[in-house]
């Protein structure tokens, strides 16, 4: 089968196609035939090596030290069933599924191993593009506003990063809960986040969020903007800020309103969305879908920083 492998960190250029042996499943997995993959932030810094401050080397250690151990790629698959091992009865050849493949990876390919129980059907309204894209922002959305923080409706939401794939999601499920949504954005997204359903737009090139004068009952921010103690400045009594890109050092000071750590990504997530894609309520924001064989194109638009909601590969 072609797949991306990243042999060493570095630049973009390190992801290149190559031919694989196809996987196996094992009893309890399912082989899907991807038809679209994220290439997501969280995919770059890997290939990278690009860790929060003070993770490099713990990020090291747990990856692998001069280069990723599981080569391929890619979190997010949306395709269908190939084969299925010996104890799966969840799903058969045919079936069209989506989902992610934690710290297993390997969806940059044609071919993915994926363990039934990280799987949920894809309804066939929902174009395998829009799944792969809306999966890693919506989950990590869904997880940060309703587990996390405990939205409810009327609240005051502020998003930092509201343009990229957390942060359009973010949005977007946050006016769905019925919050009032102030985002933080380049001026140059304005639209978009009108679109999305924003009521309030800050131009971060004009403006720091910190200075805003107000404060929110639910804050997330995606992109590493905040401290524990800007965000403590920013938000209500009784309220919740996210820091998803938070420091070793910022995980370290973070307590009482001020909450850090990844998004587990599990399946019920995943089927909690796939449902407002299909209704059309959830705009997946693809800016671009591309060939897998273009995945160093990939890279350098989530590496610019400007990148706008999603990024898809289709092997």
């Amino acid at each position: 089968m072609r797949a991306v492998i990243v042999d060493r960190y570095g630049p973009p250029a390190v992801a290149r196609i190559t031919e694989l042996p196809s996987p196996v499943p094992r009893p309890d997995q399912v082989l899907v035939r991807v038809a679209a993959a994220a290439v997501t932030s969280g995919d770059a810094r890997i290939r990278a090596a690009s860790f929060p401050a003070g993770m490099s080397l713990p990020g090291r250690l747990a990856l692998g030290v001069r280069g990723p151990r599981n080569r391929v790629l890619g979190i997010v698959v949306s395709g269908t069933v190939a084969a299925v091992g010996q104890a799966v009865t969840a799903f058969a050849v045919g079936d069209e599924v989506a989902g992610m493949t934690g710290a297993r990876m390997g969806t940059h390919a044609e071919l993915v191993a994926v363990e039934a129980k990280r799987l949920v059907r894809k309804p066939g309204g929902i174009p395998h593009d829009a799944a792969a894209a809306a999966i890693f922002g919506g989950a990590t959305a869904l997880h940060f506003l309703h587990a996390v923080a405990d939205l409810l409706p009327g609240q005051d939401v502020l998003v930092i990063g509201a343009s990229g794939a957390v942060g359009t999601s973010a949005v977007q499920l946050a006016r769905i809960a019925g919050g009032r949504v102030t985002g933080v954005a380049s001026d140059r997204n304005v639209a978009l986040l009108h679109r999305l359903g924003v009521d309030e737009h800050v131009d971060y090139g004009t403006t720091d969020p910190v200075s805003l004068g107000q404060r929110f009952d639910v804050i997330i921010d995606a992109v590493g903007t905040l401290t524990p103690a800007s965000a403590r400045a920013l938000v209500r009594e009784g309220g919740t800020a996210v820091l998803a890109a938070a420091s070793l050092w910022q995980m370290l000071q973070a307590r009482g309103p001020v909450k850090v750590g990844p998004a587990p990504g599990s399946p019920a997530l995943v089927e909690r969305l796939l449902p407002l894609l299909e209704r059309g309520e959830l705009d997946p924001v693809i800016q671009q879908t591309l060939p897998l064989a273009d995945i160093a194109e990939a890279y350098r638009i989530v590496d610019s920083g400007r990148k706008v909601g999603n990024i898809v590969v289709r092997p």
